[in-house]
C-alpha cells in the first residue's frame, strides 16, 4: 500500500539544561497509508485543517485571501464595518444592512451560535459576513445551531481568517468601498474585480425589497424576562401607523411595551390611507440605502407631517429631514455600532447609542423652525430633529438599541408625550 511521509520540525526546552531558554529542535516523521480510492497527489491536498477558499475583491483592487462558512458563490456589496462587540444576530437579521457586507471588527465571532428571539426580521437581508475569528463551538443556554449552518440555511455567504483590521483601516482610511466575495476558483481575480467597479449602490431603491407587502396588526411586548424600564406605562393607549421601511422587531416591541396599538404597513401604503385610519401618531421607521432612491416615500412623508404626530427612526428621520426641504448626503464610511456617543443638545445629556447608517441629514439645508436636538459626538453629524408646530421628532440612530445600551429608550416616551400633547389639544 503506498503512503505519504510527513516531516515536522518541532523544539522543546529542557528546564534541567545548563542554558533553559534556549530550545532544542527535533523532527518528528510519520508516514500516512493510503486507501486504494486515493493516490499520493490527493492526500496532501486533504489536510486536517481548512484552507482558504474564498476571495474578497475590493473595487480598489485589493484581493483578500479568507476561508469560507455559511454559503456558497459569488455576491457583491457594499463592505462597511460594525464595531459592535456583541448582537451579531440581531445585526444579521436587520434590514437596514440589504446590499452590504457586513465587517465585524470584534474579531471572535460565533461563540454564541443563534437562537430565534434575537431575530429582528423574518430573514436575513445583508449581502455577507466577513469575520476574524469564527468560534469553533458554542457555549449559550439559548443556542439552537451555530452561525456557519444558521448562514448556509439562509443563502448567506461568510468568510474569515481575513485580515479585518487593515481592511477597517482601509475603510475608514478610503471611505465603504464596493466588494466582490466568492468560493468559486473558476472565477478570476479579474472578474471579480470588473463586478466590484460596475456595481454601486447609490441611488438603488432597497427599501421595496425588505418592506412588507400588506398591513399587520402587531402585539408582542418586550419579553419580561428582558424588560429594563417598566415605569411611567399606563393611561392612554394610542394607535401607531408603522411605516415598514426595513422597520427592526424591537422598535415594535418597545412602542407595544408603551401600550401602543400598532398597525405595520408597507413602504408604499398611500398617505390617504393612512390617515382614513386615524391614527394617533405615525412611525417611519428605520430602512435601507440611499433615501433620494425613494421619491415615494419622500412624497408620503409630505402628506403625512402636520397632520398627526411623526417620529422618524434612521432612513424615516432622513425621509422627513428631505420632506421638510432639506439635503441628504453620503456619509465617508457611515456609522454602524452599538457604541457611538450623542449629545442631546436640549439638555446636555450624553447617550451611547446603537447606529446604522451611510447617509446623513445636512442641517445648514434645513429650514428655519426645525432644531436640531442631537448630535453625533464623534464627527459632529445631525443625529436628531424637531419641528414643534409639527408635532414631529426624530433620531438618526436606534432608540431600541438590539444590539446596543438602552440610553435613548426614552425616545418613545418622548414619542407618547407628543400623541398625548395633541389629543388633549385636540
Amino acid at each position: 500500500m503506498a503512503t505519504v511521509n510527513y516531516a515536522v520540525r518541532c523544539f522543546v526546552t529542557n528546564p534541567s539544561a545548563k542554558n533553559p531558554s534556549k530550545p532544542r529542535p527535533f523532527v518528528v516523521r510519520c508516514s500516512v497509508p493510503l486507501s486504494p480510492s486515493h493516490d499520493a497527489s490527493t492526500a496532501v491536498q486533504e489536510r486536517p485543517w481548512k484552507v482558504a477558499d474564498a476571495r474578497l475583491v475590493l473595487a480598489d483592487g485589493s484581493i483578500w485571501r479568507a476561508k469560507s462558512f455559511g454559503a456558497p458563490g459569488t455576491q457583491v456589496g457594499e463592505v462597511v464595518f460594525n464595531t459592535s462587540l456583541t448582537g451579531y444576530q440581531e445585526i444579521l437579521t436587520d434590514p437596514s444592512y440589504a446590499g452590504q457586507f457586513v465587517l465585524m471588527t470584534n474579531p471572535h465571532i460565533g461563540n454564541t451560535g443563534v437562537n430565534f428571539d434575537d431575530e429582528e426580521s423574518r430573514q436575513c437581508f445583508l449581502a455577507g459576513l466577513v469575520i476574524r475569528s469564527l468560534s469553533i463551538s458554542t457555549s449559550n443556554w439559548r443556542c439552537t445551531k451555530t452561525l456557519g449552518d444558521y448562514l448556509a440555511e439562509r443563502n448567506i455567504m461568510g468568510i474569515y481568517d481575513v485580515d479585518t483590521r487593515a481592511i477597517t483601516r482601509r475603510l475608514r482610511q478610503d471611505g465603504s468601498l464596493i466588494g466582490v466575495l466568492s468560493t468559486e476558483q473558476s472565477k478570476a481575480d479579474e472578474e471579480l474585480l470588473e463586478m466590484s467597479r460596475s456595481w454601486d449602490i447609490v441611488g438603488v431603491d432597497l427599501i421595496s425589497g425588505v418592506s412588507c407587502n400588506a398591513p399587520y396588526e402587531w402585539i408582542n411586548k418586550t419579553n419580561s424576562d428582558w424588560e429594563f424600564n417598566s415605569g411611567g406605562r399606563g393611561g392612554d393607549k394610542f394607535h401607531v401607523v408603522a411605516y415598514d421601511f426595513g422597520i427592526k422587531q424591537n422598535i415594535l416591541r418597545r412602542l407595544a411595551s408603551y401600550g401602543c396599538k400598532i398597525t405595520v404597513v408597507p413602504s408604499t401604503w398611500p398617505a390617504s390611507e393612512t390617515l382614513k385610519m386615524n391614527p394617533d401618531g405615525v412611525l417611519f421607521s428605520n430602512g435601507p440605502g440611499d433615501p433620494s432612491a425613494v421619491p415615494y416615500a419622500v412624497e408620503t412623508v409630505k402628506e403625512i407631517i402636520g397632520k398627526v404626530p411623526v417620529f422618524g427612526i434612521c432612513m424615516g428621520h432622513q425621509l422627513l429631514g428631505q420632506a421638510l426641504g432639506g439635503k441628504t448626503f453620503k456619509m465617508k464610511f457611515g456609522h454602524h455600532g452599538g457604541n457611538h456617543p450623542v449629545r442631546n443638545l436640549r439638555n446636555s445629556r450624553v447617550e451611547i447609542s446603537s447606529q446604522n447608517h451611510n447617509y446623513a441629514v445636512d442641517p445648514a439645508s434645513l429650514p428655519e423652525g426645525v432644531e436640531v436636538t442631537h448630535i453625533n459626538l464623534n464627527d459632529g453629524s445631525c443625529a436628531g430633529l424637531a419641528f414643534p408646530s409639527l408635532k414631529l421628532m426624530s433620531l438618526q440612530y436606534h432608540p431600541e438599541a438590539s444590539p446596543g445600551p438602552h440610553d435613548s429608550d426614552t425616545s418613545f416616551e418622548e414619542f407618547i408625550q407628543l400623541m398625548k400633547q395633541a389629543k388633549q389639544a385636540a
